[in-house]
This record gives structure tokens, C-alpha cells and sequence, in this order.
């Protein structure tokens, strides 16, 4: 058995215990999996903590506080190698009742999903890196506490592949991930070339499938064919964030690998580039240079990417160019929170 179809294996034992969760089991399953000094990375306002107790107490307990029944459904899983490191990539969401506030976001009583891209370093079956984005902007627009621009593309629950085969199992085929690795990077040197100006290289032909989906975050929201994703990401991002540049295979990428069909990319600060032109999702262009995160699955088809699940931390986004919208959404939701300010 390879190295990564046992790593694939191993993260089932996380995937189990967010599966059929125990609020009083949670902490000591972690404590089993994770090593004691994992370094772990999440989403803006979450943050960075060290070892599964901080990831207990800073992220989970207070979610499930807020969804008491969370469970937690992936539809890929996928493993691969970085370098001489090896990594578990899993997407999903997030669901139960939302019964509590959660980050200030006013409970709905009703169902909630909130996607996910997670991806983990194994090593010696420990995780000692976990870097995930959950996707906190789709829960508030569920709570009708939307503080930003309104989105270009389609918000949705974002589906699992169509071949509902992203749960990879079996042994690992290094020749078929190296062809997939080998048509995404084809692709993301296409798009860099659409910066300078050759819009020709997003026609369907090169790389993606005449009737691809792009799923974009809450706040961007997905798109179906190249037109959809050119007119409503594409060009949007491009022009608001003209020399976007990416760090991909460089130390501020965590890993990029391909399984089988699938392609896997987790950046942290990856993506650099200066937000100018007329700006970027109603924000003013500051002129201000950052950094921007960004997590990537993809599925190949017959030689043709045809789906691409992705995750940008927006919320990091505006608090680099000074706009707090958890503020802003306490202030446009003043009349639904726990504490709000005096009259």
C-alpha cells in the first residue's frame, strides 16, 4: 500500500469523528491524530494556533456551541506528494442547526452549510500541519447578514463532483496525477497570459470542458462555461487586481499535488498582487499591495479540467486593505445582536 492511500486512510479518523460528532469525545480524538505542536492556519478571524487543544477551544468548541449537532460531509478526498512532504486534501461542508450566535453572526434556527477546503501534512500518522479555509461569508448570507458587495456569480451549495468519485480510494497512480498536475499548471500559465492580454487562451479548447463549473466562495459565487467564469470572475478579478502574481511551487505555497483525476493546491499568502484599476468587489483601489489566500481542487475529464472548487479568504482580504466587516455586519444587523450599543 502506498504512502498516500495510507494517508488517506488515517485522515478518516478525523473525517469519522466530525462525521458522527461527540462534543465530549472532540478534544481527545484530536489529541490522537494531531501532533502536540501541529501548526495549524484557518481563516480569517480565526487565525493561527498551535496543537489540537487550541484547535478545539479556538475553532470547533465554539462552533459547536453555535451548531450543537455539527457534522461535517466531505465528497473529496485526495493525496499527494510536496516535495518529500505528504499531504491529505479534503472538501466539503459543514451542517447542523444553526442555533447560536457564532463570530457574531445572528443564529437562523435553521439548517446551515458552510464549505470547506482542508488540507493536512501527515507524517508518521500524525497531522502536523492542518491549513483550511471554511467558508464563514456563505453563513452570512444564510443569516441575511451580508455586509459586502453582492456577488457576481451564483450563490448556491456548492455541489460534490458530478463522477461522485472524490472520495479517492485504491492505490495511488502517480502516472495519471502527473498528467492532471500537468494540464491544471498548462492552464494556470494560460491565465497568466490572459493578464497580459491574450484573452483568446480561455477558450474552452486549450484546457477546460465546453460545459465546465467553477465554484467560487460566498461573495464571488459559481459560474458555469468559460463565459460565465470570464464574465463574472475572470475579468472582474483582472481588472481590479491587475498584476496578480502567484507564488505556486514557491515557500508560501503549502502544497500542490495531483490524485488521479483530481488536482490539489492549498496557498496561504500564495497569491500576490496590488489592488487598483476600479477595484475589486466594490472596494475602493487603495493602490495597496497584499497577499491573498487561496485553495484549489480540480477535476479533470478526458483531458479537460471540467470542474475547479475554490475558496479565497475574503474576510483576510478586506481586513488587509482596512475595511472590518465583522464590524460592519454587527452594525447592519444591530437589531439581531446579543449586545448591542446603547441609545
Amino acid at each position: 500500500m502506498s504512502v498516500h492511500q495510507k494517508n488517506r486512510e488515517f485522515i478518516g479518523r478525523f473525517r469519522s469523528a466530525l462525521y458522527d460528532l461527540d462534543a465530549v469525545k472532540l478534544r481527545g480524538q484530536l489529541e490522537a491524530i494531531f501532533a502536540p505542536d501541529a501548526f495549524i492556519q484557518l481563516a480569517f478571524p480565526l487565525g493561527t494556533m498551535t496543537g489540537p487543544g487550541a484547535l478545539y477551544e479556538q475553532a470547533y468548541a465554539p462552533l459547536l456551541g453555535s451548531v450543537p449537532d455539527l457534522e461535517r460531509r466531505d465528497y473529496i478526498v485526495v493525496a499527494g506528494p510536496q516535495d518529500d512532504e505528504c499531504w491529505v486534501g479534503c472538501g466539503g461542508y459543514y451542517t447542523g442547526v444553526f442555533e447560536h450566535p457564532w463570530l457574531d453572526i445572528p443564529a437562523t434556527r435553521h439548517l446551515m452549510t458552510m464549505r470547506y477546503c482542508e488540507f493536512f501534512r501527515v507524517e508518521d500518522e500524525k497531522i502536523v500541519a492542518m491549513h483550511g479555509l471554511w467558508d464563514i461569508p456563505e453563513l452570512m448570507i444564510q443569516a441575511r447578514a451580508w455586509p459586502m458587495s453582492p456577488s457576481l456569480g451564483r450563490e448556491m451549495l456548492v455541489p460534490g463532483p458530478a463522477t461522485q468519485d472524490g472520495i479517492v480510494s485504491g492505490a495511488y497512480d502517480a502516472d495519471r496525477s502527473t498528467a492532471s498536475l500537468a494540464l491544471v499548471e498548462s492552464m494556470l500559465e494560460g491565465l497568466g497570459d490572459f493578464a497580459g492580454g491574450r484573452i483568446g487562451e480561455l477558450d474552452p479548447g486549450p484546457y477546460w470542458h465546453s460545459k465546465m463549473n467553477w465554484y467560487g466562495p460566498a461573495g464571488i459565487g459559481s459560474n458555469r462555461r468559460i463565459t460565465g467564469f470570464r464574465n463574472w470572475h475572470q475579468i472582474p478579478f483582472r481588472s481590479g487586481l491587475p498584476d496578480t502574481d502567484s507564488d505556486r511551487g514557491k515557500p508560501y505555497t503549502q502544497c500542490y499535488f495531483g490524485d488521479g483525476d483530481y488536482v490539489a493546491f492549498c496557498g496561504f499568502d500564495a497569491m500576490h498582487m496590488t489592488v487598483g484599476g476600479d477595484g475589486w468587489l466594490g472596494i475602493a483601489p487603495p493602490g495597496k499591495r497584499i497577499r491573498m489566500t487561496s485553495l484549489d481542487f480540480w477535476r479533470c475529464e478526458n483531458g479537460k479540467i471540467r470542474e475547479n472548487w475554490v475558496l479565497v479568504d475574503l474576510l483576510d482580504v478586506y481586513q488587509k486593505l482596512g475595511v472590518d466587516v465583522l464590524r460592519r455586519m454587527r452594525e447592519y444587523t444591530v437589531d439581531r445582536q446579543a449586545n448591542p450599543p446603547a441609545l
